[in-house]
């Protein structure tokens, strides 16, 4: 009896850890009462929902094997530098590795039998596939994009060498010199843009209309590939920007959507019908907090 209740109290102490980490990003000792008490009703729910499904003829038969609930002690363990931070922020939460492994069980035994129930789901059939590319054109027609790069140079009154004067001779010079060697875009931004970009040798990605500040969508969408841009000022200082390539609109054609249509229904068709078994367990006794 006393093992139950222990175990009981770690995994209602996990529970809460799990809760004010996914509501609030931060542990339980750091929240406010209101917080706390939020957090508790989650973990609560959390706990009754898990007791139900451990319940089930479907649960008794799911044996969670050493590999499994180490990779997953492992997967939590990574987050941490050392052993002793690791060991001291359990010790913090009122764990340790020997009942965080316990709770951490229950929770893959959880999963896996929810992974069972969900693969009772009907498969897709192409034809619900072909009706979902029709009735969902907007997904699979790609605008023009164009892959380009950034560089920012920022204007601040107050210091000297930031000055909106210095700030467009600096940018100025960077143009001037991109121009005549575009290649070295990357290695320019890393060393002078002021764009978090910089550390990614500027780079936006695949960029769509609509996606940049206006006095940079306009410049870019006339842009050739490989161009670099003269120097563009916004509200927020001064721009240069280099079009590595130009992406053409396109629509995706159905042989080519199927796997990751297939993929998104047959999802969604597994939560269908773990909702349903969900619903279908009986309920439980009313009762208070695990936490008065």
């Amino acid at each position: 009896m006393a093992s139950t209740d222990n175990n009981t109290t770690t995994q209602n102490t996990y529970n809460l850890l799990r809760a004010a980490l996914l509501l609030f990003k931060k542990p339980p000792a750091d929240l406010t009462e209101a917080e706390l008490n939020q957090a508790k009703t989650q973990a609560t729910k959390e706990f009754v929902l898990e007791s139900r499904i451990l319940s089930t003829p479907e649960a008794a038969s799911v044996i969670i094997s050493d590999q499994e609930l180490s990779m997953a002690y492992q997967e939590i363990r990574s987050r941490y530098q050392d052993e002793e931070s690791f060991s001291t922020d359990l010790a913090k939460n009122q764990l340790n590795q020997e009942n965080l492994m316990s709770a951490l069980g229950r929770q893959c035994k959880v999963n896996t039998v929810l992974e069972l129930v969900g693969q009772k789901a009907p498969s897709i059939s192409e034809i619900e596939i072909g009706l979902y590319y029709h009735l969902h054109p907007e997904q699979f027609n790609i605008p023009e994009r164009r892959e380009a790069s950034h560089i920012f140079i920022s204007v601040n009154p107050i210091y000297p060498e930031s000055s909106e004067q210095a700030a467009f001779s600096r940018a100025k010079e960077l143009a001037i010199r991109l121009q005549k060697k575009p290649y070295k875009f990357a290695d320019f931004a890393l060393k002078n843009s002021e764009c978090q970009t910089a550390v990614k040798g500027g780079e936006l990605g695949a960029v769509q209309r609509g996606k940049l500040l206006p006095e940079l969508d306009e410049i870019l969408f006339t842009m050739k590939k490989g161009d670099v841009s003269p120097v563009i000022r916004s509200e927020i200082g001064f721009h240069i920007l280099f079009c590595k390539n130009i992406l053409k609109a396109e629509v995706v054609s159905l042989a080519k959507a199927t796997p990751k249509i297939r993929q998104l229904m047959q999802d969604r068709a597994r939560r269908t019908c773990q909702r349903a078994w969900l619903a279908s367990l009986p309920k439980p006794e009313s009762g208070g907090s695990y936490y008065e």
